[in-house]
């Protein structure tokens, strides 16, 4: 992508001002869109992105200079820019640098930015008339289909020069439902770190028609009443939760700056002891994984909490230096023109013992909510609204009428506090955070849990 020599010669650069390390990473990114909606091809865009960014640190200051093109003078201006930013004095450093492999546990078999454009339409046709066909009710439909192949290289002025091949595909359905001047959505998105392979391995007419089930049961629903409740959470993106109102509050961009109030916990007990927290970016083709993260550290299984025991954070090498913790491979940003910051991958809630029949028979009255959809949480004091996409009031220890309307509302060191039952059947779901090194792809996943309590936005 770069010749070493180049980059030798931008490290020193970049050094000669007195800064304590220097990085430099260039990404080539191909993209492709395709929106299928009305029954035909709406949209189809193809992206091409490339460029460089060069971080410097002295101290605990850093700044980041980005550059489009991957030509040697954009290297080297950004390497002088970087290098002017933190001027300290004047250094002869003399940069050498060693090419680092390591296993890819991701391979792609057929990369979107390869195949011919027939074959997605085909694809998308698929998933827009199962969704159609669900019901008359279904009135409007619309399929994504979304690929990336990411090309990225890291040097560092601590000698490491490593690259990384990053392929993904995702579908995104939304079938919406109509009666009258009623309208309600149901969406599906899977997506995974593979090539268009993963669409063979996955029913993508049975995704299509779930999201017009979503949109047709909450259609006929109800509103639902507020108050404190018993919540039983589904598995999948029932995990944004956790993601949500603990994970950004374990990043150590927050802790590291005390804006997180698991700050200074580690090793103290901070949620029920059926509580296990996972970080895995390692996991073989899933959405959010990578091999390296975006400093060319590896990436890892991190567990963050253990039986309610804070273990551990998710951690960049700058807050890393701040907290005295090495890198967990955690740094994450969405493109060349983003510095990296700590962020999740691959985040869930581990499995449990509990069956998901005696989760929802030991809630005598309560809601059980089976899809999730956004949410806003504060890392500082932990406090989150969601919405609930799809839920169903339980009576009498029975899933009972479909409603809508639902938000949780709390605060993330309560909520798991109060997860007092965690069910066996593990899934993950796939979406996207947006966080202050941009827009990034991360899976959300838990079996079904119980919420002793927690307050439930809705009608009086």
């Amino acid at each position: 992508m770069i010749q070493t020599n180049i980059l030798e010669a931008a490290l020193e650069t970049a050094m000669s001002t007195g800064a304590d390390y220097a990085e430099i990473f260039a990404e080539d990114t191909t993209s492709g869109y395709l929106r299928f909606i009305g029954d035909g091809v709406r949209d189809v865009l193809d992206r091409h992105s490339v460029g460089v960014g060069v971080r410097v640190f002295r101290g605990l200051q850093y700044a980041y200079i980005s550059s489009s093109g991957l030509a040697p003078e954009s290297v080297m201006r950004a390497a002088k820019k970087a290098a002017a930013a933190i001027a300290s004095g004047q250094e002869d450093v003399q940069i050498r640098l060693t090419p680092s492999c390591h296993p890819d546990l991701h391979p792609a078999l057929r990369p979107g930015s390869e195949l011919p454009l027939s074959e997605k339409v085909k694809l998308a046709r698929r998933a827009y008339t199962a969704a159609r066909a669900y019901s008359s009710e279904i009135g409007q439909t619309s399929v994504d289909l979304l690929d990336y192949n990411r090309k990225i290289l890291i040097a560092t002025s601590d000698g490491l020069l490593t690259t990384d091949s990053q392929v993904r595909s995702r579908i995104k359905i939304s079938a919406v439902a109509t009666a009258g001047n009623e309208n309600q959505v149901g969406y599906n998105g899977p997506g995974a770190m593979q090539g268009y392979e993963f669409f063979d391995a996955i029913d993508v007419e049975g995704a299509a028609r779930d999201a017009a089930r979503q949109a047709v049961t909450m259609l006929h629903a109800g509103y639902c009443p507020a108050g404190r409740m018993p919540v039983a959470i589904d598995n999948g993106f029932g995990g944004v939760i956790f993601h949500e109102a603990c994970g950004h509050s374990l990043e150590a961009y927050a802790v590291s700056r005390g804006l997180s109030e698991f700050a200074g916990k580690l090793g103290q007990k901070v949620a029920s002891d059926k509580v296990t927290a996972i970080d895995d970016g390692t996991m073989p083709g899933r959405w959010g994984s990578t091999n390296i993260d975006d400093e060319g550290t590896p990436t890892q299984k991190r567990v963050l909490i253990e039986n309610g025991v804070l273990k551990s954070y998710m951690v960049d090498k700058l807050s890393g230096w701040r907290m005295g913790l090495p890198s967990t491979g955690s740094s994450r940003r969405q493109d060349y023109t983003f510095a990296p910051v700590s962020r999740m991958s691959n985040t869930y809630i581990a499995a449990g013992n509990d069956s998901d029949e005696a989760i929802i028979r030991s809630i005598g009255n309560g809601l059980y909510a089976k899809k999730l959809g956004g949410g806003s949480v504060n890392p500082v004091t932990g406090e989150f609204n969601f919405a609930v996409n799809e839920g169903y009031l339980i009576r009498g220890g029975e899933i009972a009428e479909p409603v809508r309307g639902a938000s949780l509302i709390g605060k993330g060191s309560e909520v798991i506090r109060n997860i007092d039952m965690v069910g066996k059947n593990l899934r993950l779901e796939e979406g996207v955070c947006g966080a202050s090194s941009g827009s990034i792809p991360t899976d959300v996943g838990q079996p079904m849990i119980r919420v002793s309590e927690i307050t439930v936005g809705g009608r009086e």
